[in-house]
């Protein structure tokens, strides 16, 4: 309890305000990391399903990639109703898809020869979507750090019906210079 409000709450006359979510650079982040993460999610879903049956570890390694897809697109969920604290979660787990793509790509490169069991996708079709969303996550990790470094948790208290026309570096009402 501060100040006689409890935390959360916000006292008679007042609404939440979080100032950095109304911002474009702020809005345009958050789709570029929902998108990011959608296409990661889509991504390892479609080498999941095209190399289902030449993933080492066998059906357990197929379970995991299913999980990380569906992480993904709970992550994307999650970012959407800005939820700032999953940005360096999803860093993380890209830095370690990303280590994993840059390790196995090559092998599904090397599967094109005779003889060699083939996957419901071509080897180098799941090659190349590893590559792919390899790179995708080292842009995916710059993109999520750039949005938590914005702020999005921030709120302030303002009075009901004030809008626009309030809060840090608003114009005065009635014109007046503000003082620095």
């Amino acid at each position: 309890m501060i100040d006689g409000v409890t935390v959360g709450e916000v006292r008679p006359g007042y609404e939440l305000w979080r100032p950095n979510r109304d911002k474009p650079g702020s809005i345009t982040t958050k789709f570029v990391i929902v998108l990011l993460l959608l296409a990661t999610a889509v991504l390892a879903g479609l080498v999941t399903i095209g190399g289902w049956s030449l993933l080492k570890g066998g059906g357990a390694m197929g379970v995991l990639c299913v999980i990380y897809t569906l992480l993904y697109f709970f992550f994307a969920f999650l970012v959407f109703r800005w939820s700032r604290g999953i940005l360096p979660v999803a860093a993380a787990l890209s830095m370690i898809l990303a280590i994993f793509c840059a390790v196995g790509a090559s092998s599904w490169f090397e599967r094109e020869k005779a003889g060699l069991a083939q996957a419901t996708f071509s080897s180098s079709v799941i090659g190349t979507l590893v590559v792919i969303l390899g790179l995708l996550q080292l842009v995916l990790i710059g993109v999520a750090l750039y949005g938590f470094n914005q702020e999005w948790q921030v709120e302030e208290e303002r009075p009901i019906g004030s809008g626009e026309d309030y809060g840090a570096g608003a114009a005065p009402a009635d014109g007046a210079p503000q003082p620095v």
